[in-house]
């Protein structure tokens, strides 16, 4: 029989102490399902941009506020919603953020004008905004030091797992059932995982702590070792800074300011590029005489190369650090976008370019999100990873933006690349000058440091 724990009980150190057991599995599971989930519905309107444009009657240029308004909602979403499950718990904000964005999605399919399309992509990016900060924070949360950078990526990876899967779905429907399957597909299914983590996800360990939920972190930690007692005098403790007022401030406090600027940069300059490519790449390469089936499938190719990075990179980033990891692949990453311009109509080398950009782009994405969950404290992890990602956000609506403004000045495919490559560097000179600069003074709480 197992021995009855008493006192005061440091939780992350219980947690490192024992085996991933089957809860910790399931919580990655349903992380990444999330993941998938948001990836699809987010990409769907890239895929079927082609289409709905040829049926509203409507150019590239005019497309591009439906671009912009739901990365614009992806923005509030991360800096509003996500940040609230500081205060309320997790679990809460990701369950009624999966209804409420597989609702938007839903009615999206009915969407009849350009005008109407725009307000339901912007309300259904809300609810996609809310979720992504908070899965990534359970996920980290849940996993001991020793493999928390891994078993973190390859939860995201099921955003463009998600959206590849999402490429040649929408291939399928698209030309048997129209544009508006997909949404209803990117609809239903959320809404079937809300009822899943409903039932079944157990909510933040660290965060019962920090509320004071004693019966409830003792009945979460039993879920993953059934054969803990706990004694009725037994607390639980997080042994970690925390301190209260309004959480936002704490970003840039306690030497954290110069790191909270980097993140930013490096998240802008990522989500930049991938929403660049992801919105525009299967008009590009449509335009540039691929079929519509063919330059979807090219797109999701590039979602594809992120999933195979998100498996790989975790492996790196626990062994060797972040910096080692993170400046390689950014530069990576601008090389082989620029690379797309000059592969011509070749369907083997616009393939190899595209999944080696995903790799690269959406791989650092995956990295940066780690790192972003590691730099920051519990208390503050939602607000630090949902502001990271709000002002990636800014970075993910300028990029179609741009892009649309691109197209329209008739830029040659060449010129597009090379420029779209340009942040992808800036974001390794960031991470380079975090890694130089903070390297040391991660907190060793959650995962490796930067650098060793």
């Amino acid at each position: 029989m197992a021995a009855i724990i008493s006192g005061g009980i440091d939780v992350p150190a219980w947690i490192e102490s024992r085996n991933v057991s089957r809860t910790q599995i399931l919580v990655v599971i349903l992380m990444g399902l999330t993941a998938a989930l948001d990836g699809f519905d987010a990409q769907t309107i890239g895929y079927v941009a082609p289409a709905v444009m040829h049926d509203l009657q409507v150019a590239p240029a005019q497309f591009t506020p439906v671009f912009a308004f739901g990365l614009f909602g992806l923005l509030l979403g991360c800096l509003v919603i996500a940040p609230l499950a500081d205060w309320v718990g997790r679990k809460r904000i990701l369950v009624l953020s999966a209804v409420f964005f597989g609702l938007m999605s839903l009615l999206t399919a009915w969407a009849w004008s350009l005008d109407s399309l725009i307000v339901l992509r912007f309300l259904t990016g809300l609810g996609l905004g809310g979720s992504m900060p908070n899965a990534i924070a359970m996920t980290a949360e849940y996993f001991p030091r020793r493999n928390r950078a891994f078993t973190t990526m390859v939860m995201f990876s099921g955003f463009p797992l998600g959206a590849t899967l999402g490429g040649f779905m929408a291939a399928w429907l698209i030309t048997r059932y129209s544009w508006p399957s997909v949404f209803i597909v990117g609809g239903i299914l959320p809404l079937v995982l809300a009822a899943g983590l409903a039932a079944t996800l157990p909510e933040s360990f660290r965060h019962l702590v920090l509320k004071g939920g004693a019966a409830e972190v003792a009945a979460v930690l039993r879920r993953i070792d059934p054969g803990a007692r706990f004694a009725d005098d037994a607390h639980f403790i997080v042994r970690e800074e925390h301190q209260g007022g309004i959480t936002l401030i704490h970003l840039f406090r306690e030497g954290r300011a110069l790191g909270t600027v980097l993140l930013w940069i490096i998240f802008y300059c990522s989500l930049l590029d991938i929403f660049f490519l992801s919105s525009w790449l299967p008009t590009v390469l449509h335009d540039a005489g691929l079929s519509l089936s063919a330059s979807v499938v090219e797109t999701a190719l590039f979602q594809g190369g992120g999933v195979v990075a998100g498996v790989t990179l975790g492996l790196f980033i626990d062994r060797i650090g972040f910096l080692k990891v993170l400046v390689p692949v950014y530069i990576g990453a601008g090389l082989a976008i620029a690379s797309i311009g000059y592969a011509g109509t070749a369907l083997d080398l616009i393939m190899l370019a595209s999944f080696l950009s995903g790799a690269c782009v959406i791989g650092g994405q995956n990295s940066s999100n780690v790192l972003a969950a590691v730099f920051y404290p519990t208390y503050i992890r939602s607000t630090g990873l949902g502001w990271a990602l709000g002002i990636g956000r800014i970075g993910s609506i300028v990029g179609p933006v741009l892009g649309g403004m691109m197209l329209g000045a008739h830029w040659d495919r060449q010129s597009l690349f090379i420029a779209a490559a340009i942040p992808s560097f800036v974001a390794a000179a960031s991470g380079l000058i975090l890694g130089l600069t903070r390297g040391g003074t991660i907190t060793q709480q959650s995962a490796p440091a930067l650098s060793h």
